[in-house]
């Protein structure tokens, strides 16, 4: 677990880019003209089928590119235990997956692919790695993912070579997924977004009978770890700066559990 998986979706995105990202092998270059054909942006029509092409395209880019935890793997046999239950959601098919990196975080994509990283399961019970889970779905559900996955696209370089006066989105290289992946990592949800899927991770929790203050322990553990320093501090001060609304989210949970636990 040697490289640093930059994804920020759990507690929302870094507002500004640093002068180059790495994902597993590669370097992006992140001085690209991303803002290139801006002025073109309000006349690309992008259909729910185009996004659900480029989310699978990014996918597949990204599992390319960080390496998965085997199924037989202890990692992988622990997410699959985690996530029996729930194969599906509202007719989506989701799909799992563990990136043997050392961040605490985890992702979803439109397409229902979920991946999360290896530091975070590291640092979590099975009850919080599923209410993390469960905030990403619904993210999802909210179509949070899809929304930001589309804001990329007109927000990076991608849009030019795939066409930006086009009706349908071309077939992206592998450069242009990069363009890609760099803007959907900067991608930020709203408060109003955020509490939305805490709120979809705390009846998630319910409906399958785990600890409801699991999502409340899960923001709790990222608080004390970005005080506490250190390399993976850094990266969640980082997430933290940009939306520092964590605790606070926490402890609105907590008094959602407070209260249940009264009924």
């Amino acid at each position: 677990m040697k490289n640093l998986f930059i994804l920020i979706f759990l507690v929302a995105g870094v507002t500004t880019l640093q002068a180059q990202i790495k994902i597993g092998k590669m370097k992006i270059d992140t001085k690209k003209a991303i803002q290139a054909g801006k002025d073109a942006a309000g006349a690309i029509t992008l259909s729910d089928e185009d996004i659900a092409s480029m989310s699978k395209e990014y996918m597949q880019w990204m599992d390319t590119h960080n390496k998965l935890a085997a199924p037989d793997s202890e990692l992988g046999k622990r997410l699959a235990k985690i996530t029996a239950n729930f194969p599906e959601i509202e007719g989506l098919k989701l799909n799992f997956g563990v990136y043997e990196v050392v961040d605490v975080n985890a992702f979803a994509c439109g397409d229902g692919s979920i991946r999360v990283c290896a530091g975070l399961m590291e640092l979590m019970t099975d009850d919080e790695v599923l209410a993390v889970i469960g905030h990403e779905i619904g993210h999802v559900v909210h179509h949070d993912s899809k929304n930001a996955m589309k804001n990329a696209y007109l927000r990076s370089a991608a849009k030019n070579a795939a066409g930006a006066l086009n009706e349908n989105v071309s077939k992206l290289t592998d450069s242009q997924l990069g363009d890609l992946a760099e803007a959907f990592m900067g991608a930020q949800f709203s408060q109003k977004q955020e509490n939305a899927a805490d709120d979809y991770a705390f009846d998630f929790c319910i409906r399958q009978n785990v600890d409801p203050y699991a999502m409340s322990k899960a923001l709790n553990k990222l608080v004390e770890l970005s005080a506490a320093g250190g390399e993976k501090a850094n990266l969640i001060q980082k997430m933290f700066s940009s939306h520092p609304g964590s605790a606070e989210r926490a402890a609105r949970l907590k008094e959602k559990a407070d209260n249940l636990q009264k009924k």
